[in-house]
């Protein structure tokens, strides 16, 4: 029987993409959602799950929950076995954490530990969890390693992530194991000390994104105990080259004007992949020209997303 993962917030962006990655390398995902973060498809069903089940020719395992329902979680611990936990819920946005500390705190952390404690109580030690390059704050070096010191989080959302870090670690200690709908898009400072002054940031493909997660899954065999690996390309990109990428995947100007920082925000982030390639065997394939191409594909033949009226 091919081993079940439960993957949290497995209808989202990178959760979805996991999840195609999981059935395709032979296991059986379950996904949990509470819908924040995705659209409701037809019979209750999230739309991403559907179009996956349409395209793999397979049926997925949805249940509609909220971390912060334990008695839930603990109703599909009971019915399932699982052999690992992939972890991606939580609320994401740099910015509105800024604004709403308190709401990504009882989020975040409290989803967190329901699952923890969840797993604990059913025997289940494997996770990995989908964290943040915001845990190493405003970084000392570029590109940053896995030796890179963390905790310096300029806003709350990145220490949400740190915080979730730490419980995985002390646990694991304590076990013994362009599309047409903005007028413009911001940009949010440009005069960071970068190449053109906008914010450089490590952009990845989420398919290069998700086999690394599913390279991650296949390292719990080992029993590695606890390991952080930065997933990345290891090249740094700006704003205005992401941009300029995108104009010419769409082969459309993109209007833009230059806004104030945001606060949180860092002038640059990029990471070095070298240990997941050494001890995961991954390495990203797709560049910053495909990774525009594949996005402007899926934006044009899905111009409002999920929501209802877009290609099946």
């Amino acid at each position: 029987m091919p081993q079940k993962i439960l993957v949290t917030g497995g209808a989202g962006y990178i959760g979805s993409h996991c999840v195609v990655e999981l059935i395709e390398a032979g296991y059986h995902p379950v996904v949990i959602d509470n819908f924040s973060n995705a659209v409701r498809g037809d019979g209750d069903v999230p739309e991403s799950l559907r179009r996956i089940e349409k395209f793999l020719n397979t049926q997925i395992e949805f249940h509609e929950l909220d971390l912060l329902d334990k008695p839930g979680l603990e109703k599909i611990f009971i019915k399932h076995s699982f052999y690992a936990v992939m972890h991606f819920a939580g609320l994401k946005a740099v910015g509105e954490s800024v604004e709403q500390p308190l709401r990504y705190y009882r989020v975040n952390l409290t989803g967190t530990i329901d699952l923890l404690e969840v797993m604990q109580s059913h025997g289940v030690r494997n996770l990995v969890f989908s964290s943040s390059a915001t845990v190493y704050g405003d970084p000392q070096k570029l590109p940053i390693d896995e030796q890179h010191p963390v905790g310096g989080c300029t806003n709350p959302y990145g220490k949400t992530k740190y915080f979730i870090e730490e419980m995985i670690r002390d646990q694991c200690t304590a076990e013994k194991v362009a599309i047409g709908r903005r007028k413009h898009l911001n940009v949010f400072g440009n005069d960071y000390s970068t190449p053109d002054g906008t914010g450089v940031r490590d952009y990845i493909h989420v398919v290069d994104l998700a086999k690394g997660h599913i390279a991650a899954v296949r390292k719990l065999k080992d029993n590695c105990g606890c390991k952080v690996y930065n997933l990345g390309t290891g090249t740094g990109y700006s704003v205005l080259q992401m941009v300029n990428a995108m104009e010419k995947a769409s082969g459309r100007k993109i209007a833009y004007q230059i806004a104030p920082r945001r606060s949180g925000d860092v002038a640059s982030c990029y990471a070095d992949p070298t240990l997941a390639e050494k001890e995961l065997g991954w390495k990203a394939e797709y560049g910053l020209e495909r990774m525009c191409e594949d996005l402007w594909r899926w934006q044009s033949q899905n111009p409002t997303g999920f929501s209802k009226g877009t290609q099946p």
